[in-house]
C-alpha cells in the first residue's frame, strides 16, 4: 500500500507534518511518501489568474501524486478557525482540474494544535467537505495540546488513549 501523508501547512518546523509522519508510518506493509506542500507553492488564486496562468504544474503535480497513492492521510493546521492559506490556495488551485480532488481513496484526517483545542474547527470543516471532492473519509482524529501529547524527540504519541484511538482510525485504511 502506498501511503501519502502531508500536513496542510508550509510551517518548516510543522507539529501537524510530524503527526501525519508519524500515523502513517503505523501503516503496516506500506510504502510512505511525505509531501511538503510548499513544493506546491503557486500564486493566489482567483479566476483572472486562471485565465491568465491555465492549470499550474505545481496543481497538476499535486493532483498526481494524490492518485497515485492508495490511501492519504493529512493533518491540518487551523488558523484563526478555519485552513491555512498555503493548503486552501493548493486544493484551490487543484480543484480546478477535477472536482474530485482526493480520487475516492481512503483518508484518514488529523488536526492538531498546541493548545487544548486540537484544531478540532478545521478539522470538522474538512472531514465534512472532504466527500464532496470525492474522499472516502475512514476516520478523523483531533490531538489537542500536541507538545504533552507527542514527544518530539522519538517522533510519537505518548497518550495511550491517543494512540489507541489513531491505530483503530488507521486500521480502517
Amino acid at each position: 500500500m502506498k501511503v501519502l501523508a502531508f500536513a496542510a501547512s508550509n510551517s518548516k518546523s510543522s507539529i501537524n507534518k510530524q503527526l501525519a509522519t508519524y500515523a502513517a508510518n503505523l501503516v503496516d506493509n506500506s510504502e510512505v511518501e511525505v509531501l511538503d506542500i510548499n513544493d506546491y507553492e503557486m500564486p493566489i488564486f482567483s479566476e483572472d489568474r486562471e485565465k491568465e496562468l491555465g492549470q499550474p504544474e505545481q496543481a497538476k503535480a499535486f493532483f498526481k501524486k494524490l492518485g497515485e497513492a492508495d490511501a492519504i492521510i493529512i493533518s491540518f493546521a487551523e488558523h484563526n478557525g478555519s485552513y491555512t492559506a498555503a493548503y486552501k490556495n493548493l486544493f484551490d488551485w487543484t480543484s480546478r482540474i477535477d472536482m474530485k480532488v482526493f480520487q475516492n481513496k481512503p483518508m484518514l484526517m488529523l488536526a492538531t494544535s498546541p493548545g487544548p483545542g486540537g484544531a478540532s474547527s478545521v478539522l470538522a470543516a474538512a472531514s465534512g467537505s472532504a466527500p464532496y471532492f470525492a474522499a472516502d473519509v475512514k476516520a478523523s482524529l483531533s490531538v489537542p495540546s500536541f507538545f504533552d501529547n507527542f514527544d518530539v524527540e522519538q517522533g510519537k504519541l505518548t497518550n495511550s488513549e491517543l494512540v489507541d484511538k489513531l491505530t483503530t482510525a488507521i486500521s480502517l485504511l
